[in-house]
């Protein structure tokens, strides 16, 4: 199986990041091979491997043992994503190691990724044959000079549609003396097409994934993909629930534009659901200038890493938004007064469900529950109390942090009165 956290000793450009890893070597395959049994293994076997880099590792080793002298492959797949050009996976012989690697799209602006022979055949679709070692070829791609240090005397770039708007390749490269002739590249050529087949299978899934993770979050996404869809479909989780609210939202948005105050509310809510995000929360909703949230209770520790994890967020988040408001970034330099972002955060425990709610033909994932409105409650009373981090006693009991007791109050609609606590250092 890949490793989750690859120790990568090869160097990465800007913008790329390294997933996992799978190190089988010639394990990945039979020791002899013909291009017949490759094929019959595309059109059977190779459809139960779960992951894209796994089934590339073994068709790799498997072209080797058939006779293929193959030194350097690479895979790469455009994707659907926000932030995300693409994946990408490189396997070297010289190491035995396949990498998966993930591109941000601000990769595609650097020079890197400009005079790379990929650029061209993302541009144009047209496969593209070199030999590193010559002058010619070092000179059209910088790339080139790096392979020819490596051995590399020939290298083969070819591109494939996954039937997307995105145009996709692979390139074959070895050190063998006179490269890859000799090769029957139409047999090569129908393997090829066949695992293209098995690429789209996998860029879909992928595709669907980075698509719902993207709106309902990882927890969810997941759960959907894994078939929980019908309506009333979920289960009731205990958590630790956060629900933020942007102050003086009415007044910016009578003060700004629509499109500079979409640019505001992105800015203001990378700090804040970067901040739920980095402490293992759940991002459920945007709502307006609104944000619900959730840190499910492990068992194991009665809700103390959640309720910790929880105000480890807010509290970052306070940093992060005192942050923008000192400096600002690029995309607000233009926008006049929307200078001092504030918000308020509550914290509160309680059981939620947690599952599709909706009509039959729009179904939304969310929590819901008596929980949920108590939170947005408590959140309700940061006008009041001039705190921007309020926390509730099922929360507050977790926590070893010194805490300030604001009192008891009597929420709308809740019988019991509820004990709300602060941090010291969350004035408003």
């Amino acid at each position: 199986m890949p490793d989750d956290l690859p120790l990568l000793p090869r160097t990465l450009p800007a913008g790329v990041t390294a997933v996992r890893s799978s190190a089988r070597g010639a394990a990945a395959a039979p020791p002899h091979n013909s291009f017949a049994e490759i094929e019959t293994w595309l059109l059977k076997e190779a459809a139960r491997e779960p992951e894209l880099m796994l089934v590339l590792e073994s068709f790799i080793w498997r072209l080797i043992a058939a006779g293929l002298p193959l030194d350097r492959v690479s895979l790469h797949i455009r994707t659907l994503h926000p932030q995300l050009l693409g994946f990408a996976w490189n396997w070297h012989r010289d190491d035995a190691t396949c990498y998966e690697v993930k591109v941000q799209q601000s990769a595609s602006e650097t020079d890197s990724f400009k005079l790379n022979p990929l650029a061209r055949i993302f541009s144009n679709g047209v496969p593209l044959r070199r030999q590193p070692q010559s002058p010619e070829a070092q000179a059209e791609f910088p790339i080139m000079i790096e392979l020819a240090e490596a051995g590399i005397t020939d290298y083969v770039a070819l591109p494939f549609s996954s039937g997307t708007p995105y145009r996709h390749a692979v390139t074959l490269s070895t050190k063998k003396a006179g490269g890859f002739s000799g090769i029957a590249i139409p047999e090569v050529g129908r393997l090829l097409d066949l695992f293209a087949l098995h690429v789209e299978r996998h860029i879909a899934q992928r595709i669907a994934e980075n698509a719902v993770n993207a709106y309902l979050g990882d927890v969810a996404g997941r759960k959907v993909l894994n078939g929980s869809i019908r309506r009333g479909a979920g289960e009731a989780i205990r958590a630790v629930i956060w629900v933020s609210d942007l102050r003086g939202f009415t007044t910016l948005s009578d003060r700004l534009s629509g499109p500079d105050m979409i640019v505001l509310l992105n800015a203001y809510f990378e700090t804040l659901a970067g901040a739920v995000l980095a402490h293992g929360g759940e991002v459920l909703k945007f709502m307006g200038d609104g944000l619900l949230a959730v840190f499910p209770l492990d068992a194991a520790n009665s809700g103390k890493a959640a309720a910790n994890a929880a105000l480890c967020a807010a509290t970052q988040a306070m940093r992060a938004l005192d942050a923008l408001n000192a400096g600002g970034i690029a995309e607000l330099a233009d926008i006049d007064g929307w200078r001092p972002l504030r918000t308020g955060i509550a914290l509160h425990e309680g059981e939620v469900f947690f599952g599709n709610i909706g009509a039959p033909a729009r179904l939304d994932f969310t929590v819901i529950g008596s929980a949920v409105n108590e939170a947005s409650r408590v959140e309700a009373l940061q006008k009041t109390l001039g705190r921007s981090i309020l926390i509730t006693e099922t929360v507050a009991r977790h926590l070893d942090v010194a805490l300030d007791h604001l009192g008891q109050h009597q929420l709308r609609g809740v019988a019991a009165a509820v004990s709300v606590y602060s941090p010291h250092e969350t004035p408003l």
